[in-house]
């Protein structure tokens, strides 16, 4: 509570989703969760934007879902930018879809290194295209490496 009072914006998109859940002892108050999203987003929080999108996207407000989607990838969430890629595709904005799936897959979006196999077995990603981007994913990949990091993984991989 003092990192939420302190403004800190991961904070109060933690306790935002414990709101939202009602988790560690809060009433489910999904109002009082969408106020301190809000605020964890205005405040720059990547996974807030990307949270509220999927909120309102759930919610039939696939606007305002976009513009959070837009904000939390220009944050660097590649999960979002992955999600981008995805509605461009829908819309049949091909070209937008790859250029959202190659800076996803760049910043070690597995998701979207999936969507650019996909691409380029149906012809619309260039070989090249294909190698720079994942070469960028094994860089990005590399960086995020650390024995702690893998420690954490084999450990979350151990609870499911």
């Amino acid at each position: 509570m003092k990192r939420v009072d302190a403004n800190d914006a991961d904070a109060i998109n933690m306790l935002a989703g414990y709101y939202y859940h009602g988790r560690l002892g809060l009433q489910q108050d999904r109002t009082k969760a969408m106020e301190l999203l809000t605020k964890s987003a205005e405040l720059g929080c990547s996974k807030a934007h990307n949270r509220l999108s999927d909120i309102y996207y759930e919610g039939g407000a696939p606007k305002k879902a976009k513009f959070h989607w837009e904000a939390a990838a220009m944050a660097g969430h590649e999960v979002a930018r992955n999600t981008l890629g995805g509605l461009e595709n829908n819309y049949g904005n091909i070209e937008r879809a790859l250029m959202h799936w190659i800076i996803a897959e760049s910043a070690g979006g597995y998701e979207a290194m999936h969507e650019l196999r996909i691409g380029f077995e149906k012809g619309f990603v260039s070989r090249e295209s294909i190698d720079s981007s994942l070469a960028a994913y094994n860089s990005s990949c590399a960086e995020m490496r650390s024995e702690a990091r893998d420690a954490a993984i084999r450990i979350m991989a151990e609870a499911d």
